[in-house]
């Protein structure tokens, strides 16, 4: 009997509310699952993914947000649980609610369509990849432009905010202006601590928090940092580094990087 080679209709949701944060089933499954679990760790576990990679979605997912998905809370193994907020819940029912609207719609269309092959090449779909780990959406606050670049400062919480340096012809072609929003991008690799909150430095940029967690590698730390309001920042440090700061989970440090380092994207 000859295998049917016809082409099918397959599709996956990618959600995008009014308030311009994504959301996609692996999302979802995450904050569905730790909503059930109670932790961070049985979470991972019940989706197939790695401890960290949990807490780079969830990290991820908070700084994208203007309120905070999920929370720690009191208990819990690690002397702190995980708790998805009823905003996260309310986005959780939404999205399956969706899901299921989607498929049924997928299904009919997938049985009137006859040439898909011949759409195959107009129709395309894909998303902006960065290898950024630190993405952060946020209000314009003020620019001040200058002979060649503008400074921009982001609000990206009430209590934090950062600065980046571009040139006066890219803030022309991106749009930006007071009020408006705009995404940061920062290596983890530009990021430098310190434990000394109160050090004065010529990065333009220095962040306040809580080291939330320290995942150490062969020669380097992933090293995130609790910022408040559900926001935090990774910075990737070699283990000497740590060892030489005395770093350790709850300490309070501050993040440094450039303006320079920032990178804008428009929405």
């Amino acid at each position: 009997m000859a295998q049917d080679t016809r082409p099918s209709l397959r599709a996956d949701l990618f959600f995008q509310g009014g308030n311009r944060f994504a959301f996609s089933s692996a999302q979802i499954e995450l904050l569905q699952a730790i909503d059930d679990c109670g932790s961070i760790s049985a979470a991972a576990k019940a989706v197939g993914i790695s401890y960290k990679t949990a807490w780079d979605r969830v990290d991820a997912m908070n700084n994208l947000s203007e309120r905070p998905l999920v929370e720690r809370s009191a208990g819990g193994a690690r002397g702190g649980g995980t708790a998805v907020t009823p905003l996260g819940r309310e986005i959780v029912r939404g999205f399956r609610a969706l899901q299921e609207e989607h498929r049924a719609f997928v299904e009919h269309l997938g049985a009137r369509l006859h040439a898909l092959s011949d759409i195959a090449d107009f129709i395309r779909s894909g998303n902006v990849k960065t290898s950024a780990r630190n993405q952060f959406r946020g209000r314009i606050a003020s620019i001040t432009p200058g002979a060649v670049n503008a400074e921009i400062t982001l609000s990206i919480s009430d209590s934090q905010g950062l600065t980046a340096i571009i040139t006066n012809e890219s803030l022309e072609e991106m749009g930006f202006a007071v009020g408006g929003t705009a995404i940061a991008l920062v290596k983890a690799s530009w990021v430098l601590l310190s434990k000394e909150t109160t050090l004065k430095s010529s990065a333009r940029n220095k962040l306040l928090g809580r080291v939330a967690r320290i995942n150490r590698g062969a020669v380097n730390s992933d090293v995130t940092l609790d910022l408040g309001d559900g926001k935090s920042i990774a910075a990737v440090i070699t283990n000497g580094s740590v060892e030489a700061l005395e770093l350790a989970e709850g300490d309070n440090a501050c993040a440094f990087f450039k303006a320079s380092s920032v990178i804008l994207m428009a929405e």
